[in-house]
């Protein structure tokens, strides 16, 4: 690859053909700056790319993280390039400088600590500036937890849901998971994935039989592609009661899986809410369908609020 070009040409095998590097800029792309997105492993070291490898190698600075996480990988692989932290602190302040950098001809790549940058991870702002600066942004591909998680689960593959962290504290995550209830209520049929700390894994697993039951199909991937690597899966109630007999260490993927195709009333509680909220306020009309259609009051106020807010419009 030329110093120039913004993707590696490696070829496959000695009867492989080359494969393509990526595409230029095209006209009316800033000439030569390109800004390139490169997934690294999220445990184990032996699974990034050679093209990875070879953008890491020959880009002008790798923006990371942590440089410290950052510079594990790249000693194992022997590169040597600079690299300047990119992260939620610095992201917005940093990203005029980088963006000006760009557009003179710089080359970067982008890479978080663990994964498919962006993915819960910094890196969403420069991009958006890049873009909007007619900037060459293009990615190399790679590891990622989600799908790891979401393969090896044995839930529905599709439609899934990632929905990053749930909030850290029990008040504001059963809030959060009430409102994804309510949408399942009025329709939804997705499995749903979050990532999660391993101390707040447990009152996680709480908070969702809260909201979703205890019966509701559940999986938790630990520490993915790792020496102990863990997919525990069963009920939610099931994977509650294996952590709280084996603590949580490591990174952690958590997911659900959808309703019970049976999981029939989304007509009955929209239709129960709607008559309510013409003579009640949101609160109370929660409450009193609520007893009716036999579901949590959190659950059925976020779907009063939503279709409140529906009404009103």
């Amino acid at each position: 690859m030329s110093e120039k070009s913004c993707s590696a040409e490696t070829p496959l095998s000695d009867a492989a053909e080359t494969l393509p590097a990526a595409p230029l800029p095209a006209q009316g792309q800033a000439e030569g700056g390109c800004l390139i997105l490169v997934a690294t492993p999220i445990g184990n070291l032996a699974d990034i790319s050679e093209r990875a490898i070879e953008v890491l190698g020959t880009v002008d600075a790798i923006l990371c993280e942590d440089t410290r996480v950052t510079a594990k990988l790249l000693l194992s692989r022997n590169i040597a390039t600079q690299t300047r932290t990119l992260h939620d602190h610095n992201e917005q302040d940093r990203t005029p400088f980088l963006i000006a950098k760009l557009q003179q001809g710089a080359r970067y790549a982008v890479v978080s600590d663990a994964g498919t940058p962006l993915v819960s991870d910094p890196g969403y702002r420069l991009v958006r500036a890049a873009i909007a600066a007619g900037i060459h942004v293009t990615a190399i591909p790679g590891p990622n937890a989600v799908i790891t998680a979401l393969t090896l689960s044995g839930l529905p593959p599709l439609p899934f849901m990632f929905l990053g962290f749930p909030a850290p504290r029990s008040e504001a995550r059963k809030t959060g998971f009430a409102a994804l209830r309510a949408a399942e209520q009025a329709g939804l049929h997705s499995t749903l994935i979050w990532y999660e700390a391993p101390h707040r894994l447990i009152e996680s697993l709480e908070d969702l039989i809260d909201v979703f039951g205890p019966e509701r199909e559940a999986a938790v991937g630990r520490e993915l592609t790792k020496r102990f690597e863990e997919m525990v899966r069963g009920s939610l109630i099931e994977v509650l009661k294996h952590f709280r007999t084996k603590a949580p260490r490591g990174e952690i993927t958590l997911l659900i899986g959808p309703s019970a195709e049976d999981d029939s009333g989304a007509a009955d509680l929209d239709t129960h809410l709607r008559e309510a909220l013409t003579s009640h306020s949101v609160k109370d009309a929660a409450t009193l369908v609520a007893g009716i259609v036999k579901l949590p009051k959190r659950t059925v106020y976020a779907r009063a609020l939503e279709l409140s807010r529906e009404l009103k419009d």
